[in-house]
C-alpha cells in the first residue's frame, strides 16, 4: 500500500505524490482527500469506510490522507513494507503564514483524543516555553486553550488557523482575554509567545 498525503489544501500535492495518483491502479479515499487530488485521478476510486481496516488493502492501493500521513493522518496504519509520501501539512501552512518557526513550536493533536490528554500535553509543552500548534477538538478548542494560559499566567497571541489553502482561508488572532472567534469546521489554533 501507497499512502500519499495530498496537502491541506487546493494546490499542495508534491510531485512525488502526483506520479503515484496518476499511476495508481486502485484509490482508496475520504471524500475531502479525493477532492484534492482529483485532477490526477485516473482509476477507479472507494471510499475509505473503515480506517482500521486499511491492512486489508490489495498491496497496490493508494490511500489518500489529507495534509501529511505522519501527522495526525492515515500513516499511523502503515504497515511493514508500506510506502508514504508526504504532503504540506496544516502544522508547516500555519507557520509559514504566521511567520512562526517549526523548530520553535510543539505540535498536539486533541482530535479524538480527548479534553484531558490534550491539556495535559499542553500544559507540559508550555512549561517548556513552547509555542504551540494544535489541532482541536469538539472538548477542546479554543476556550479551552485560552483557560490553560490564563491559569498558567502565560502572556501570548492566540491564532485560529481557518480552512488553510482554501479560498475563504481565515486567520484571526487574540490574548488570553480576547480569543479569537472561530468560524470554521476545519481549523488548527497557534499559541506564539
Amino acid at each position: 500500500m501507497i499512502i500519499v498525503g495530498v496537502g491541506v489544501g487546493p494546490g499542495m500535492l508534491t510531485q512525488e505524490a502526483m506520479e503515484a495518483i496518476k499511476n495508481a491502479p486502485v484509490i482508496y479515499s475520504s471524500k475531502r482527500a479525493l477532492e484534492l487530488a482529483s485532477d490526477h485521478i485516473n482509476c477507479e476510486t472507494r471510499e475509505i469506510k473503515n480506517y482500521r481496516e486499511l491492512h486489508l488493502l490489495p498491496e497496490d492501493a493508494v490511500v489518500l490522507s489529507t495534509g501529511d500521513p505522519m501527522f495526525s493522518g492515515l500513516g499511523k496504519f502503515a504497515g511493514e513494507g508500506d510506502r508514504i509520501i508526504p504532503g504540506i501539512s496544516s502544522l508547516q501552512v500555519a507557520c509559514s503564514r504566521l511567520g512562526v518557526n517549526l523548530t520553535d513550536i510543539a505540535a498536539i493533536t486533541a482530535h479524538g483524543r480527548g479534553a484531558s490528554l490534550a491539556k495535559d500535553t499542553l500544559v507540559q509543552e508550555l512549561e517548556l516555553g513552547k509555542n504551540i500548534f494544535l489541532l482541536p477538538d469538539a472538548s477542546f478548542g479554543v476556550a479551552e486553550v485560552a483557560a490553560v494560559l490564563f491559569k498558567m499566567q502565560v502572556n501570548a497571541r492566540i491564532c485560529v488557523c481557518e480552512n488553510l489553502g482554501y479560498p475563504n482561508e481565515r486567520i484571526a488572532s487574540g490574548t488570553v482575554d480576547t480569543p479569537p472567534v472561530v468560524e470554521s469546521d476545519m481549523y488548527c489554533i497557534v499559541v506564539v509567545r
